[in-house]
């Protein structure tokens, strides 16, 4: 059932991204960026944690649940060194997952031939 229910967020969260970047003449990267603020959001308010336990991967693989991850590792590094934690919090928070995407898309582009679509 978890599996289901994963499925069921997860693709939920795409159908109305998809919605927004139809219906609307916003480019997809201001799109990214207001579902990272709002995953930063709906985390401070405490609304995103119950939410991500329940649906699991479903919410913590879009990019709501890499907003929520940034303000958890700003909020976990508040507390431990003060208002400097603000400036490193975060880059601890999703240094494994920023890292993964350099080394694998560096990879990556070294085996294809990568070109601009024209």
């Amino acid at each position: 059932m978890e599996y289901l229910i994963a499925f069921a967020v997860g693709g939920g969260i795409c159908a109305l991204v998809q919605i927004l970047m139809d219906k609307t003449k916003l480019l997809p990267g201001r799109i990214m960026v207001m579902l990272v603020c709002l995953g930063c959001v709906l985390g401070a308010i405490g609304v995103y944690e119950p939410f991500a336990k329940w649906a699991g991967a479903g919410a913590s693989v879009p990019l709501l649940g890499f907003g929520n991850t940034l303000f958890k590792g700003v909020k976990e590094a508040v507390d431990e060194s003060g208002m400097l934690g603000i400036y490193r919090g975060g880059f601890t928070a999703c240094a494994v997952g920023l890292c993964a995407a350099l080394v694998f898309g560096y990879i990556f582009s070294l085996l294809f031939d990568s070109r601009i679509k024209s």
